[in-house]
């Protein structure tokens, strides 16, 4: 005779744990771009559009115009009292070096300006928004 439980259908059912959800959830919002930002991280995001353009121009500017100035000046101590040729490249290139160090400042500010003219709108407006939000949840 055959035993009834021989034939009966089994099964294992496994739900993930409470850190393979978490894990599960973190892969999926990567991928999930229907997924919408908060108010705060777009205001954030547009305030590092203003302030980072015009960061990275004037240290560019200010770094090289230093090795450049600074290349000049070990030109004129190293090779300046020996040969005078070298004495007159070495203070070329300090003035070649001196510009852009002079001009990061107001490189810095122009590009800060032209920013906050193109995003000062949609970051007054954010900022209203979250400040209001604020408001009536206080």
């Amino acid at each position: 005779m055959e035993n009834k439980n021989d034939n009966a259908f089994q099964y294992t059912y496994s739900a993930p744990t409470q850190e393979e959800r978490m894990e599960i959830n973190s892969i999926r919002q990567q991928y999930d771009n229907e997924r919408m930002e908060s108010k705060l991280d777009r205001l954030r995001k547009l305030d590092a559009r203003v302030k980072v353009p015009a960061m990275v121009w004037a240290l560019s500017l200010g770094i090289v115009g230093c090795l450049i100035f600074g290349g000049g000046m070990a030109l004129i101590l190293e090779l300046g009292a020996t040969r005078v040729l070298w004495s007159v490249i070495g203070i070329f290139l300090c003035i070649f070096g001196a510009v852009p160090i002079g001009l990061a400042y107001p490189v810095y500010n122009r590009i800060l300006r032209r920013n906050k003219k193109k995003y000062g709108k949609e970051i007054l407006r954010l900022s209203d928004e979250l400040l209001r939000e604020y408001d009536e949840n206080s």
